[in-house]
């Protein structure tokens, strides 16, 4: 019997239709993002940063309803495209090539700085999700990691404000941290090795930690960057967690639970895996690279929209205090391990 007969529409005709209920959304995403990439390149900055504010510039689109399906699908699943690709920039050989002390140390930093931040949230007056979110941001890789924890995390009325907040607040302690932590790294006396370690375990975006660490020598900006790599790797047994802790209390209306483990983060192993084994071409990794940023550049422009800055204005000043703390806590416990050690 053919599909017609079943009463099931031909498999083109609901990939077309598809097609069409999600190109204006997803177009006007990538349009967004193209501008903040061009910003970037011409006068300098995050391009995440400017993807996120120009999408909020664009918010009153959100109320067009032709807008909302391709915008939701770039924010949400194209999102999760762009987190499993950053798989192609880690290798074990990498992470066991830093020595267990420091993998030890780095991984004691990420995960005491997000207890913390669970721990500190009901005294900025926000409920542990938001702590989890903004300390998973500051302990692992900055605006990347709060995009894929808010991937997993049970949704709310504030998801996407709480989400926008913490990529802005993150965005600028890590180039506030660009500046002042090397100045920080000279005071203490820090060697070459030691000043990669420090900026590496603490500056929160992966681009701010590349640029502290060559301004001061090729050694500290190499060692900087194979550490931050490193918190980067964290990110999957991080969002992992919190998706099996989601999974547990946040059901979804008809009962269905979410995935035990979400298929990006399956996406984002095995493409570490590949990398790790060198099946994967140089020329292929950096595309890779280059397809990551560019899904969560959209990504990210397309919460943009979602998010109004009217609503953005209500979170208060005690969630920006606790930002800050996270990152003076993972500042001063990464110093105290570089320092002793």
């Amino acid at each position: 019997m053919s599909e017609q007969t079943l009463g099931v529409r031909p498999a083109g005709e609901r990939l077309r239709d598809w097609f069409m209920r999600n190109a204006p959304g997803v177009l006007i995403s990538i349009t967004v993002g193209m501008a903040a990439t061009f910003i970037s390149n011409v006068y300098g900055g995050p391009t995440v940063l400017f993807a996120l504010l120009l999408g909020m510039a664009f918010n009153f689109i959100s109320a067009e309803s032709r807008f909302t399906p391709g915008v939701t699908l770039s924010s949400r699943s194209i999102l999760r495209i762009g987190v499993a690709l950053l798989g192609g920039r880690i290798t074990f050989e990498q992470i066991v090539g830093l020595g267990w002390q420091t993998m030890l140390g780095v991984a004691c930093a990420v995960t005491l700085t997000i207890v913390f931040g669970i721990l500190c949230a009901p005294l900025a007056g926000a409920q542990r999700r938001f702590g989890v979110l903004t300390a998973g941001a500051v302990a692992i890789c900055g605006a990347s990691a709060a995009a894929a924890i808010a991937a997993v995390l049970p949704r709310s009325l504030t998801h996407d404000r709480d989400t926008a907040f913490t990529i802005i607040g993150v965005t600028a302690l890590s180039t506030l941290a660009m500046v002042l932590y090397p100045l920080i790294a000279t005071l203490f006396h820090f060697t070459h090795a030691q000043t990669g370690v420090f900026l590496g375990g603490t500056i929160h975006d992966v681009a701010q930690v590349v640029g502290a660490g060559y301004s001061v020598s090729q050694e500290s900006g190499d060692v900087a960057t194979i550490i931050k790599l490193l918190r980067v790797a964290l990110l999957v047994p991080t969002v992992l967690i919190i998706s099996l802790a989601s999974r547990r209390i946040d059901i979804p209306e008809g009962g269905k639970r979410p995935a035990l483990i979400p298929l990006f983060l399956v996406a984002f192993i095995v493409i570490v895996l590949l990398n790790s084994v060198h099946l994967i071409p140089p020329a292929v990794e950096t595309l890779l690279g280059d397809a990551s940023r560019w899904c969560i550049v959209v990504a990210i422009a397309a919460l943009g929209i979602k998010t109004s800055l009217v609503a953005l204005g209500h979170v208060g000043p005690r969630p920006i205090a606790l930002m800050v703390a996270e990152t003076v806590f993972i500042g001063l416990f990464v110093l105290v391990l570089v320092h002793v050690g």
